[in-house]
């Protein structure tokens, strides 16, 4: 189970620098956009931030551990933003204003996952 954990956990990282990198990237760039590395980041980490909960909810039904399902569903409605903006705008030539949200977003849920205890 713990290999199964660090995999996902790895998978989600890489999504997290498939945002960011082509993010990062652009930052100097004229024209902004969501490239398809962005859209595929935002589909990698929204589908092993559910698989990470799913462990993390089995864990806590065989350990004294609790879930915070405050935190989880924060997360969860950002990545299913950053995830529908990166969707609908990833066809658009210069999506200043959509490249701006996915990236603040990616950002918020970073601070999410680490400042909140």
């Amino acid at each position: 189970m713990n290999a199964l954990r660090y995999a996902l956990l790895v998978l989600h990282f890489v999504g997290l620098a498939a945002i960011l990198g082509p993010a990062l990237d652009q930052l100097k760039a004229d024209t902004k956009r969501i490239t398809m590395a962005m859209v595929w980041g935002a589909r990698a980490q929204l589908v092993t931030g559910l698989g990470l909960v799913a462990l993390a909810e089995i864990r806590a039904s065989q350990e004294d551990f609790e879930v915070d399902h405050v935190k989880i569903a924060v997360k969860l409605l950002v990545a299913l933003a950053i995830v529908g903006i990166a969707e609908a705008t990833r066809k658009r030539e210069n999506p200043v204003t959509p490249f701006w949200i996915v990236t603040g977003l990616t950002v918020v849920n970073i601070v999410v996952a680490v400042a909140w205890r």
